[in-house]
């Protein structure tokens, strides 16, 4: 019994050292098959880097401001008796928008017309009794007082009425009309708003950093947004004197000749200022780049050399120090050489060392200042 014990304990340990011998060997030949395996090649999109001289520039958002900006009042109380204006109207300086209710100051002034006159004439009289010797200095100088004092009165009666028309007080065009006829306005109350609009000032932040390129006269261009986008072109008038400590900016102020008036006060605007001379720099759509917490890089397609020494079409991972975008392009300050064919599109499926097969029937864009089909 013991003998057969024994017996069958050792062809049980036969066959376990049999069966890990096979599968050692399985394993290996795996192994070795999975080192030789070349996945299939990803297709993927090129463009070549250039070396393109890069405008210095700024972009900033800017908000569009009028020359001179009012909302024109009412200076005295008083019932709107005509309004000689139309809502959104251009209007010279001086031109007359509201007259309000005068006729008890007429009624006053041809009062004090009268006693004006009066004074006159009695002014008059005692000039000639004081050259006769009847009357006294004193009388005539009494009545020359009273005589001023009346003209006096009609002057103020006169600046009333003048104060109950109310006019521009510069040329410009007006907004809508906040009064009506027969209305009650108080000393004070909006009639309607007046912008100069030819030209324009844009107001826009730039940081300290980059106030000493900014020159006075610099140029700048805006776009504002909308169902029909606005261009224009200025030139940098006025830098701020202090910069703000809260976001250690600087506003600046750009003017615009604004001849077709499409840019409006309070416009929201997106502004790209000259800086001076521009620097070369590669470039690269900026699909070719992969951003990432750790650095940014770029996917460089090459002659790679396999574990078994095959040459093969493959890309090389190269991190990358990003500069400025404009456009589907942006530049790279270091990382990549002009001429260097670099991964467009597809690079998110890509290792270093991947082999890629090159499909350029479809590119992305890459263009400096693309025009959206939306736009």
């Amino acid at each position: 019994m013991k003998k057969r014990m024994i017996l069958m304990l050792a062809a049980v340990a036969i066959l376990i050292a049999t069966l890990a011998a096979v599968k050692t060997r399985q394993m290996q030949a795996g192994a070795r098959q999975n080192a030789s395996f070349q996945p299939p090649p990803e297709a993927v999109t090129t463009v070549v880097a250039r070396k393109e001289e890069w405008p210095a520039t700024w972009h900033s958002i800017g908000t569009v401001a009028a020359v001179q900006g009012v909302t024109v009042s009412a200076d005295l109380p008083g019932i709107v008796d005509k309004i000689l204006f139309r809502s959104g109207q251009t209007v010279a300086e001086g031109a007359v928008l509201v007259r309000l209710d005068s006729r008890q100051e007429q009624a006053q002034l041809a009062a004090a017309e009268s006693q004006r006159d009066l004074a006159g004439l009695n002014r008059e009289r005692a000039e000639g009794l004081v050259q006769q010797g009847i009357s006294a200095q004193a009388d005539l100088d009494r009545l020359a007082a009273e005589h001023k004092q009346a003209d006096a009165r009609v002057g103020e009666i006169r600046a009333t009425i003048e104060r109950k028309t109310i006019r521009a007080p510069f040329a410009g065009v007006l907004g809508i009309r906040q009064v009506n006829l027969g209305q009650y306005l108080e000393g004070g109350a909006p009639v309607v708003s007046l912008q100069s609009v030819r030209p324009v000032y844009v107001n826009f932040a730039v940081p300290q950093q980059q106030v000493a390129a900014l020159k006075i006269g610099s140029p700048i261009r805006v776009t504002a947004e909308g169902g029909t986008p606005v261009e224009a072109a200025g030139r940098v008038t006025a830098v701020d004197s202090v910069v703000n400590e809260a976001t250690r900016n600087v506003q600046v102020q750009a003017t615009f000749d604004n001849a077709d008036g499409t840019l409006r006060p309070g416009m929201f605007v997106k502004a790209n200022v000259g800086m001076g001379a521009g620097d070369p720099a590669v470039t690269v759509p900026t699909s070719a780049v992969n951003y990432a917490p750790y650095g940014d890089s770029i996917f460089i397609v090459e002659d790679v050399t396999g574990p078994k020494g095959q040459k093969y079409l493959g890309v090389r991972q190269q991190f990358v120090k990003l500069g400025a975008s404009r456009g589907d392009q942006v530049a790279v300050l270091s990382g990549i050489k002009p001429g260097e064919t670099v991964v467009t599109s597809g690079a998110f499926k890509l290792r270093n060392g991947a082999a890629v097969k090159v499909n350029n029937k479809v590119q992305p864009g890459n263009n400096p200042a693309p025009s959206p089909e939306d736009s």
